[in-house]
């Protein structure tokens, strides 16, 4: 299987080629699962293209290997030319403080790279370097986390051993230490190769061999040799070539810390690197993040950061990073970055005094120089390392002067730069405010919410909610490659408890963060992001918090929405019926349309419902409509059926119905009722007895295709305390047809016509002959619905009964 992954690019030989080749680059390492030494690679990438640009003046190619397979996984960038008649000086490299401008490039590669080379073509120069990816077990290693250092190993156990070998590789010295380190006596491991000393690991088309580095005048790194007893002992190496020697200091892994280089000074030309950025009028973006790689090349740090002055409190918030980041978000704790603390601060271990910083930052050393601007501090250039003691004095000082010939610079692009993001945060939420209003479906909210995030801030969101109850649950995933969608929920957890420990997905090695959407001090869930950048900058965090913020307040709205909604489907459903009553020897058939849009009731109501050997129907409408209509509503349908249950007549009903009306007072709405009972006949059909109290009366279809009205109109209930109400009986024959509807059928208006006029309902149901009772009602609804153009306004409601044979 290949275990080699490459990605290619080729660039013009113009000033942008240095930008577009990071761009390159760190995209190329975000889809590899690099970012812990993406900025490394970057920095690196920079300085080459920009050495190639100036010095060879052709178009350049650059590219990046990733060999997985490799023991330890090894990461090769070139950069190719178009001039190889100009060569790479082998003069030897002077120390970095000391460099002058020109060729730093290749001093970056001998600090930051685990090897460097020049490889020259007919018509090609190209310059590699090489990044080493392997822990200490030979592992791919990940993003550092934010933990502190590992405690090193006691001076009490140290050996530093001394081997020097031939130009063949042979050992000619080896003193007592190398003894104690690996076992060998001097007189067993004179003559021996180091290659059978030394477990060698090169991989890859420039990984070096052993005798390859023999040959270097300087290397440091890690390898493993042999004891005597056979097992391998991982060391440290410090190789020196002089006078025809290869002269080795070895010390175990534990104790590297004695050979490992000591921190660089922060050079002088940093600050007027930085000033000549500041005056190249780069986006602010890249402009801090460059000025944050200057700063870690130029220290020796294990990470720098730029911070600025927040919009709102006294705090400073983290605008850029290079070197090992901890996915660090939003406005760093107080304490060490004070703003009225006017003087560099150099903090030899934070545990001791700040342990919440030393987390955020996931560092021991600390050093850092305030951005002054007329007296006021602005923001900090900082540097950290993972073990404590590693800055000085001289180097804070430097530090600070770096940041006092910058700060005017870096004051007025911020000012500049925080203008345009206020206009584009505002314009985004104001975008989001406008998308989410009126949105009452929380999970469409969680939809849009991670639509908003992805791409322009993220690489992927999902939106956690929590109802009403406190459950919690994953309502929406997105990624910018919709492929990735299933895979990123499969691998998400069922709740955010803590994102940033999420395992690292195996989509992309983004940094996990979680912002909780609050308001009024509740919790309606959690937004996860997924970024590729290893840094969130301020500006960016506060975009999501104060767009967090909105999805709260519309998640809370549209939950109180929510649960209104359902309460009052329940109350109203409890107006209608759940379904209608069988009737042996009669069909029905029931529509209903409530005109208000999204109401499930109305202020038309229907019932039919068994009564020992009879059934008992009812339609009718109340006056208005809202909450006070279907208290009516409520009052009437179950006051009807709880008096037919008692055997109380259709004109009873009606009588104490009415008073039952008046007697809960003058503010309650009047109605009209049809009430009726229908009883069986042995031969076929049923005996009718119905009373309308102010309802249009009913219709029957006869045998013949004639339509008779078969009650007479009375007063609407709830009028008169006095009125007294009548029925009328008549018989429904077999395959003949009962209809009643509420005036939102007989009222049915197109201009200055309703549908009633000149018997139109009447004229509708006599061409029902033969039909079935849901038939006659679809005829009866489409004759309603067609009658005009535009919807109907008020309730619509029918009752349809056939005697069947």
């Amino acid at each position: 299987m290949d275990t080699i992954q490459a990605s290619k690019a080729a660039f013009e030989g113009t000033p942008q080629a240095p930008a577009a080749a990071r761009e390159f680059v760190r995209d190329t390492l975000g889809h590899w699962r690099l970012n812990h030494v993406a900025e490394d690679a970057v920095l690196l990438t920079s300085e080459l293209v920009t050495n190639a640009v100036v010095h060879a003046g052709t178009g350049i190619e650059v590219t990046c290997r990733l060999d997985v397979g490799a023991t330890p996984p090894k990461l090769e960038i070139e950069v190719d030319d178009r001039h190889p008649t100009r060569t790479i000086l082998a003069a030897e490299w002077a120390p970095v403080d000391t460099l002058p401008t020109s060729g730093r490039g290749l001093a970056l590669a001998a600090m930051l790279a685990d090897a460097w080379g020049v490889t020259y073509t007919r018509s090609a120069k190209r310059v590699w370097v090489r990044i080493e990816l392997a822990d200490g077990n030979g592992e791919l290693s990940a993003p550092t986390v934010s933990a502190p250092a590992a405690v090193v190993a006691p001076v009490g156990t140290l050996h530093v051993a001394t081997v020097v070998s031939d130009d063949h590789g042979q050992v000619v010295s080896w003193n007592q230490e190398a003894a104690a380190l690996l076992g060998w006596r001097a007189d067993e491991a004179a003559g021996m190769s180091l290659a059978e000393l030394v477990a060698w690991r090169a991989h890859g088309p420039y990984a070096l061999s052993l005798a390859d580095t023999l040959r270097l005048r300087r290397w440091r790194g890690e390898s493993r040799m042999r004891h005597v007893g056979g097992h391998l002992i991982p060391v440290y190496i410090s190789h020196l070539r002089h006078d025809g020697h290869a002269i080795w200091l070895v010390v175990s892994a534990d104790h590297r810390y004695v050979l490992t280089p000591p921190p660089a000074p922060l050079r002088r030309e940093a600050g007027r690197r930085i000033k000549d950025l500041l005056a190249s009028h780069r986006p602010l973006p890249e402009l801090f993040e460059t000025i944050a790689q200057i700063i870690h090349g130029s220290s020796g740090a294990d990470a720098a950061y730029v911070l600025t002055r927040a919009e709102e409190g006294p705090g400073f918030g983290v605008t850029a990073g290079a070197g090992r980041t901890a996915g660090l978000v939003g406005v760093l704790a107080a304490g060490v970055f004070d703003a009225a603390r006017k003087a560099p601060a150099l903090v030899d271990d934070l545990l001791a005094g700040d342990v919440e910083l030393a987390e955020q930052l996931g560092a021991r050393s600390l050093a850092c120089a305030p951005l002054r601007v007329s007296d006021e501090v602005v923001g900090y250039l900082v540097i950290t390392a993972t073990t404590p003691g590693r800055f000085d004095e001289q180097l804070t000082a430097n530090l600070q002067h770096v940041a006092d010939q910058v700060a005017d610079g870096v004051r007025r692009e911020g000012l500049a730069e925080q203008e345009r993001a206020h206009r584009g945060r505002l314009a985004f939420l104001a975008e989001a405010g406008e998308l989410l209003a009126g949105v009452h479906d929380p999970d469409l909210i969680a939809a849009l919410t991670a639509q908003l995030v992805v791409p322009k801030l993220a690489a992927w969101a999902a939106v956690y909610l929590t109802d009403l109850t406190g459950l919690t649950r994953l309502a929406h995933v997105w990624h910018a490659e919709e492929r990735c969608i299933a895979d990123l929920r499969r691998q998400l957890p069922s709740l955010p408890n803590q994102p940033t420990t999420l395992p690292s997905l195996a989509l992309l090695a983004e940094n996990v963060l979680s912002f909780p959407l609050l308001t009024e001090g509740r919790s309606y869930g959690a937004l996860v992001i997924g970024r590729r950048e290893p840094i969130l900058p301020l500006e960016l965090s506060t975009l999501l918090t104060d767009l967090c913020r909105l999805v709260a307040l519309n998640l809370h709205t549209a939950m109180l929405y929510d649960r209104q909604v359902t309460t009052s489907r329940v109350l109203a459903r409890s107006l209608l019926p759940m379904r209608a009553a069988a009737m042996p020897g009669l069909e029905s058939a029931v529509v209903y349309l409530p005109a208000e849009e999204g109401a499930d009731v109305g202020g038309d109501f229907y019932d039919l419902f068994t009564v020992a050997d009879h059934w008992c129907f009812a339609l009718g409408d109340v006056c208005g409509s809202g909450p006070e209509a279907a208290a009516v509503t409520g009052l009437a349908r179950h006051a009807v059926r709880l008096l037919a249950k008692e055997n109380y007549a259709v004109d009873d009903i009606l009588d104490r119905l009415n008073r039952t009306i008046l007697d809960e007072g003058e503010d309650l709405r009047f109605l009209s009722l049809l009430c009726g009972e229908m009883r069986p006949l042995p031969q076929g059909g049923a005996r009718c007895t119905v009373a309308s109290a102010g309802h249009p009366p009913p219709l029957v279809l006869r045998k013949g295709g004639l339509v008779e009205v078969v009650a007479t109109p009375q007063l609407l209930l709830g009028i008169e305390s006095e009125t007294r109400f009548f029925a009328e009986t008549f018989e429904l024959a077999p395959e003949e047809v009962l209809l009643c509807v509420t005036d939102g059928v007989t009222e049915r208006r197109n201009g200055n016509r309703l549908l009633d006029d000149d018997d139109g309902l009447a004229l509708v149901l006599a061409g029902c002959g033969g039909l079935s009772a849901h038939a006659v009602a679809e005829r009866v609804r489409q004759a309603v619905d067609s009658f005009a153009a535009e919807p109907s306004r008020d309730d619509v409601a029918l009752l349809v009964l056939k005697a069947m044979p």
